[in-house]
Protein backbone atom coordinates (compact mmCIF):
# COMPACT_ATOMS: atom_id res chain seq x y z
CA UNK A 1 0.00 0.00 0.00
CA UNK A 2 1.22 3.48 -0.91
CA UNK A 3 0.40 6.82 0.66
CA UNK A 4 -0.49 8.96 -2.35
CA UNK A 5 -1.02 12.69 -2.63
CA UNK A 6 -3.18 13.43 -5.67
CA UNK A 7 -3.33 16.93 -7.15
CA UNK A 8 -5.95 17.29 -9.91
CA UNK A 9 -8.09 20.38 -10.53
CA UNK A 10 -10.95 18.54 -12.25
CA UNK A 11 -13.28 17.51 -9.42
CA UNK A 12 -14.84 14.49 -11.11
CA UNK A 13 -11.47 13.22 -12.39
CA UNK A 14 -9.93 13.68 -8.93
CA UNK A 15 -12.73 11.68 -7.24
CA UNK A 16 -12.57 8.99 -9.94
CA UNK A 17 -8.78 8.55 -9.63
CA UNK A 18 -8.84 8.61 -5.83
CA UNK A 19 -11.56 5.95 -5.71
CA UNK A 20 -9.69 3.69 -8.15
CA UNK A 21 -6.47 3.96 -6.15
CA UNK A 22 -8.28 3.38 -2.85
CA UNK A 23 -9.98 0.31 -4.34
CA UNK A 24 -6.50 -0.98 -5.21
CA UNK A 25 -5.54 -0.69 -1.53
CA UNK A 26 -3.74 2.67 -1.47
CA UNK A 27 -4.30 5.57 0.91
CA UNK A 28 -5.08 8.75 -1.04
CA UNK A 29 -5.36 12.39 -0.03
CA UNK A 30 -6.48 14.61 -2.87
CA UNK A 31 -6.40 18.32 -3.57
CA UNK A 32 -7.79 20.51 -6.33
CA UNK A 33 -4.78 22.78 -6.70
CA UNK A 34 -1.03 22.80 -6.29
CA UNK A 35 -0.93 25.26 -3.39
CA UNK A 36 -3.10 23.11 -1.13
CA UNK A 37 -1.18 19.97 -2.13
CA UNK A 38 2.15 21.68 -1.43
CA UNK A 39 0.96 22.80 2.00
CA UNK A 40 0.01 19.20 2.82
CA UNK A 41 3.43 17.97 1.68
CA UNK A 42 5.06 20.34 4.16
CA UNK A 43 3.23 18.66 7.05
CA UNK A 44 2.99 15.01 6.04
CA UNK A 45 4.94 12.21 4.37
CA UNK A 46 3.78 10.47 1.21
CA UNK A 47 5.24 7.77 -1.01
CA UNK A 48 3.96 9.16 -4.32
CA UNK A 49 2.85 12.50 -5.70
CA UNK A 50 0.39 12.14 -8.60
CA UNK A 51 -0.19 15.51 -10.18
CA UNK A 52 -1.83 17.01 -13.20
CA UNK A 53 0.36 19.58 -14.96
CA UNK A 54 -2.17 22.26 -15.88
CA UNK A 55 -3.78 23.55 -12.68
CA UNK A 56 -4.67 26.96 -11.28
CA UNK A 57 -2.44 28.74 -8.78
CA UNK A 58 0.58 26.39 -8.76
CA UNK A 59 0.97 24.09 -11.77
CA UNK A 60 2.03 20.47 -11.46
CA UNK A 61 5.61 21.02 -12.58
CA UNK A 62 6.18 23.66 -9.92
CA UNK A 63 4.46 21.44 -7.35
CA UNK A 64 6.68 18.50 -8.30
CA UNK A 65 9.82 20.64 -8.15
CA UNK A 66 8.94 21.94 -4.69
CA UNK A 67 7.87 18.49 -3.51
CA UNK A 68 11.22 17.01 -4.58
CA UNK A 69 12.99 19.73 -2.58
CA UNK A 70 10.93 18.86 0.52
CA UNK A 71 11.43 15.10 0.12
CA UNK A 72 14.02 13.85 -2.39
CA UNK A 73 12.75 10.26 -1.91
CA UNK A 74 9.19 11.14 -3.01
CA UNK A 75 8.21 9.37 -6.22
CA UNK A 76 6.51 11.67 -8.72
CA UNK A 77 4.12 10.89 -11.55
CA UNK A 78 2.47 13.38 -13.85
CA UNK A 79 -1.02 12.51 -15.08
CA UNK A 80 -1.59 14.82 -17.98
CA UNK A 81 -2.81 15.49 -21.46
CA UNK A 82 0.33 17.59 -21.94
CA UNK A 83 3.08 14.97 -21.72
CA UNK A 84 5.38 16.94 -24.02
CA UNK A 85 5.49 19.75 -21.45
CA UNK A 86 6.60 17.39 -18.69
CA UNK A 87 9.13 15.70 -20.93
CA UNK A 88 10.65 18.98 -22.14
CA UNK A 89 14.16 19.20 -20.64
CA UNK A 90 13.65 22.93 -20.05
CA UNK A 91 10.46 22.36 -18.00
CA UNK A 92 12.28 22.12 -14.65
CA UNK A 93 10.31 18.95 -13.88
CA UNK A 94 12.15 16.42 -11.70
CA UNK A 95 14.16 14.27 -14.10
CA UNK A 96 13.07 10.90 -12.70
CA UNK A 97 9.35 11.73 -12.70
CA UNK A 98 7.08 9.36 -14.61
CA UNK A 99 4.45 10.57 -17.06
CA UNK A 100 1.09 8.91 -17.69
CA UNK A 101 -0.70 10.56 -20.60
CA UNK A 102 -4.45 11.17 -20.54
CA UNK A 103 -6.59 9.45 -21.50
CA UNK A 104 -5.51 6.30 -19.71
CA UNK A 105 -7.26 3.26 -18.29
CA UNK A 106 -7.49 3.01 -14.51
CA UNK A 107 -5.71 -0.34 -14.52
CA UNK A 108 -2.75 1.41 -16.23
CA UNK A 109 -2.67 3.99 -13.45
CA UNK A 110 -2.76 1.32 -10.74
CA UNK A 111 -0.04 -0.67 -12.56
CA UNK A 112 2.19 2.42 -12.82
CA UNK A 113 1.73 3.17 -9.12
CA UNK A 114 2.70 -0.41 -8.29
CA UNK A 115 5.78 -0.15 -10.53
CA UNK A 116 6.82 3.08 -8.81
CA UNK A 117 6.47 1.48 -5.40
CA UNK A 118 8.51 -1.56 -6.49
CA UNK A 119 11.34 0.59 -7.91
Amino acid sequence: MARILLAEDDDSMRRFLAKALENAGHQVESFGNGDDAHNKLKDDIFDILLTDIVMPEMDGIELARRAAELDPTLKIMFITGFAAVALNPESDAPKDAKVLSKPFHLRDLVAEVERLMAA
